[in-house]
């Protein structure tokens, strides 16, 4: 299962909270040739890993630039795959390398989304001049594309089940172990299904990925980015923690498997600081 769990505040009241906490598992088969994440060689300005398989080559499921843009993608699960529709990773790329903003971005991809099997396609704009957007489309949802809000989380489709708020929390009104799940707004989860589908694996998950948010600003970086590792620990392919601070500083950590041996991982950081207009982008790789 592909699971992306995150969170978004685009004004942290606290120097050392984070306008953007994302963490996220790549699960695909482990013969699918894909490039671990770097700096594209043909446009420095973007940070992805790529598949590498013929026919799709060039496609992402996560990225993000030094511009702001952030793209990513978990394809819907559905019984039969159509062998001719186009490649789902191309619709990150194109959004990473695209003028246009998020919304509009969507707006355009739902009206071509017949031309796929089923995806979710998060794009976002983290932008330090006008504030932080994050949208979401699922070709299999609603036939329009949402606009995600810290304060006021989109209510989406859960398959009949409802929600409502409490105080500065949102209630699932699905059950995990037999209560009622208390998260904070502004936080949501996302796999193979449409966003906040309330999967099991997804509903553990998210709690799990919360209770280390909560944690966040009193933890060193390295600690966060450790403890959201643990959270993903699993024998997905790929593990990819995102953390963009209050000052437009990111910070994304792949941890990627080797030769499918399920004990051999290779941990990858890059650093970088947003772009303003004008300014040179500086990166730190460890």
């Amino acid at each position: 299962m592909c699971i992306i769990f995150f969170k978004f505040d685009p004004r942290p009241v606290s120097k050392n909270a984070y306008r953007l906490i994302l963490a996220a598992n790549r699960d695909e088969s482990y013969h699918r040739p894909s490039k671990l994440a770097d700096f594209w060689e043909n446009n420095s300005e973007i940070l992805s890993g790529l598949d590498m398989e013929e026919g799709k080559a060039g496609g992402t499921w996560l990225g993000i630039s030094t511009r702001g843009k952030l793209g990513a993608l978990t394809n819907y699960l559905q019984p039969r795959q159509e062998p001719d529709a186009r490649g789902r990773g191309e619709l990150v790329s194109h959004f990473l390398t695209s003028d246009m903003d998020s919304l509009s971005y969507l707006k355009k991809v739902s009206t071509e989304g017949h031309l796929y099997n089923g995806f979710n396609l998060i794009a976002a704009d983290l932008s330090t001049a006008k504030g932080d957007v994050v949208c979401y489309y699922g070709n299999r949802g609603e036939p329009e594309p949402i606009v995600l809000t810290p304060g006021e989380p989109a209510l989406v489709s859960r398959q009949g089940r409802d929600c409502s708020y409490v105080g500065n929390t949102m209630c699932h009104l699905w059950p995990l172990h037999g209560q009622a799940d208390l998260l904070p707004i502004g936080t949501y989860g996302l796999s193979n299904a449409l966003l906040e589908t309330p999967w099991k694996k997804l509903c553990f998950g998210k709690q799990l990925f919360t209770e280390a948010v909560e944690r966040s600003e009193s933890l060193p970086k390295d600690i966060l980015v450790t403890q959201l590792l643990e959270v993903l620990n699993n024998e997905e392919a790929t593990n990819t923690i995102i953390l963009v601070d209050a000052d437009g500083h990111v910070t994304f950590t792949e941890r990627s498997m080797l030769d499918k041996d399920t004990s051999c991982w290779e941990t990858n950081t890059y650093e970088f600081t947003l772009q303003k207009t004008g300014d040179p982008v500086f990166v730190c790789v460890q």
